[in-house]
């Protein structure tokens, strides 16, 4: 508190004062003012809210694994991509099915079953189960964990000294406040709403030139958004993928750090992995220096939640006057290699690689000096991941790596340009259940009472007031919503969104000046990946791009204009 009280001290370099003002708030936020019953509460709490947490993800990880869609009938095949039969026919095999083939609820099966398959009651069944994960009164029924988490929360931010749990969080992130953060997504709202109503009008005729009488159900959307996709633009992912091999694209990737950074990756064959499919590579900066240890590990297997992530197995900070550097690791369920074929990414798994390569970079390049200041806050630190996005489709980086895995073809320009040109396509739907789950994780994060409130009601009032519509679930439910009961993201779910008008403004910067400018790359590195927590981080986006960040070009990105 002394220190606190005189931090206006001159000698104090910007890192040390924000490693002051962290400890502060960490004095403060920790309960270390409050009294000695006060405290045994907060301990208690805490350490329910770890099990809760816990217990959620483990939860979720087994309804995902436990479910499965067997089909016996090759009929029920019709418009799924060989590919994706063949995977389904080893995944059968490996369950003792031999001749039927598996469907799961993990990404790399779902989603092209949703979006290729023509029995639409299975279409129905899968998308059903998918949504109503932890939802189904048994054991791991998250339901009452997510309402148990979020009354400890508020009591915990009152004891505090705080009105919410959501006034709590935002405190240390860019947004500060939850009316900041409300005030950007209900900007976007009415635009995206917009868009998403003339693209279910779209589907809604493509159901009736496909001959059929029915409502437009979520169940259908990404099977009819792909025939409107393919029919407006010739673009189909099946004929894509060939040119997107898993180990070409990562190169790529690397590639597009180089360029950017001069870093390197060089794969090593004698570090310890935690699991057979695990790769490690060294990286180096642009003087031989060493930066960091990274690992990959892409593919789905039991045990393994689903989603993609970015972690640091050891961050980075100054000792004794060296530069300890991080081990970092992207991790991802991609689709499997099947049979003689390699592992081929759809366009949003190459996206994703991108996106985690954009979090590994910002930890592989950190040159904080106290371990503390290492992190980011949430709204912050899905720039330099939606920031890398951007390069995966530019003409002249896609000409480097998507090359057709057994011809060596480089990518046709005709193909780039209608990757190109679909950009905009099915952004209303995006950024509506994009929207929709970042206001859902806000309603339950400003809550003031201290009660339990029961999920269902929770989730369906909130999700009337914001006038949903009924085509498109909000990305994530209430029971399956990792990433606010269990990941780190409570009442911050709003950064993805917050994050992409940073990344969207940012990379205008390079298109302005060219996307590999050599000054605007060094800049990006120096002011932002860099710098972790050691400054404001809207201190830091202004000294890079020489101005506040602009709505002006996400708006223009999603079509929102």
């Amino acid at each position: 508190k002394v220190v606190w009280n005189n931090r206006a001290d001159s000698k104090l370099n910007p890192e040390q004062r924000m490693l002051l003002e962290k400890a502060y708030k960490r004095f403060v936020r920790g309960g270390a003012q409050l009294d000695a019953a006060g405290k045994d509460r907060l301990r208690a709490m805490n350490s329910e809210l770890a099990s809760l947490s816990l217990k959620f993800g483990d939860n979720l990880l087994k309804e995902m694994n436990e479910f499965r869609l067997v089909i016996d009938k090759k009929e029920d095949l019709a418009g799924l991509p060989e590919q994706v039969v063949a995977s389904a026919a080893a995944a059968a095999k490996k369950a003792g099915l031999a001749g039927k083939w598996v469907f799961t609820l993990h990404a790399p099966s779902f989603q092209p079953f949703v979006q290729y398959a023509r029995n639409r009651e299975l279409r129905r069944q899968l998308f059903t189960a998918y949504l109503t994960r932890g939802d189904h009164g048994n054991a791991t029924d998250n339901k009452g964990i997510a309402s148990r988490t979020a009354a400890l929360r508020a009591e915990r931010a009152r004891l505090l000294g705080y009105e919410t749990w959501a006034d709590f969080e935002l405190e240390e992130k860019m947004a500060k406040t939850p009316a900041r953060a409300y005030d950007l997504l209900n900007r976007l709202w009415p635009p995206a709403k917009a868009l998403a109503a003339r693209e279910a009008a779209a589907l809604q005729e493509a159901i009736k030139a496909d001959g059929q009488d029915f409502e437009l159900q979520p169940w259908d959307w990404a099977y009819y958004a792909e025939k409107v996709r393919k029919a407006r633009y010739d673009l189909d992912d099946v004929a894509l993928r060939p040119y997107f091999q898993l180990e070409k694209v990562r190169d790529g990737a690397f590639q597009v750090a180089h360029q950017l950074y001069g870093i390197t990756f060089t794969e090593l064959k004698d570090i310890p992995v935690y699991s057979p499919e695990a790769q490690v590579f060294e990286v180096k900066d642009a003087d031989g220096s060493h930066l960091a240890i990274f690992y990959v590990d892409y593919h789905p297997r039991p045990g393994k939640r689903s989603g993609a992530w970015c972690t640091r197995f050891r961050g980075t900070w100054v000792k004794d006057g060296r530069s300890i550097r991080p081990v970092v690791a992207n991790v991802c369920n991609f689709s499997r290699p099947s049979g003689d074929t390699p592992a081929l990414l759809s366009l949003e798994e190459v996206q994703t690689l991108f996106h985690e390569l954009g979090h590994g970079l910002n930890a592989i390049v950190s040159r904080v000096h106290y371990r503390s200041l290492g992190g980011t806050p949430s709204d912050f630190v899905e720039l330099p991941s939606q920031i890398m996005e951007n390069w995966a489709f530019e003409p002249e980086v896609m000409k480097n790596y998507a090359r057709h895995w057994q011809t060596g073809e480089a990518i046709p320009a005709t193909l780039i340009e209608k990757i190109k040109q679909s950009e905009r396509f099915n952004q209303g739907f995006r950024t509506v259940e994009l929207l929709a789950a970042s206001l859902l994780d806000l309603e339950w994060h400003t809550l003031a009472a201290t009660a339990a409130p029961d999920t269902a009601t929770l989730e369906r009032i909130a999700l009337a007031r914001m006038g949903l519509p009924p085509q498109i679930p909000p990305r994530y439910r209430s029971t399956y919503f990792q990433h606010i009961f269990s990941g780190g993201y409570s009442a911050g779910y709003y950064s993805y969104i917050w994050a992409e008008v940073l990344d969207a403004d940012a990379f205008q910067a390079f298109k302005e000046k060219g996307i590999f400018d050599p000054a605007t790359a060094r800049s990006f590195r120096v002011n932002v990946l860099e710098k972790g927590n050691s400054e404001e981080p809207m201190t830091l986006y202004e000294r890079f791009r020489g101005r506040a960040p602009s709505v002006e070009p996400l708006l223009e990105k999603r079509g929102l204009k």
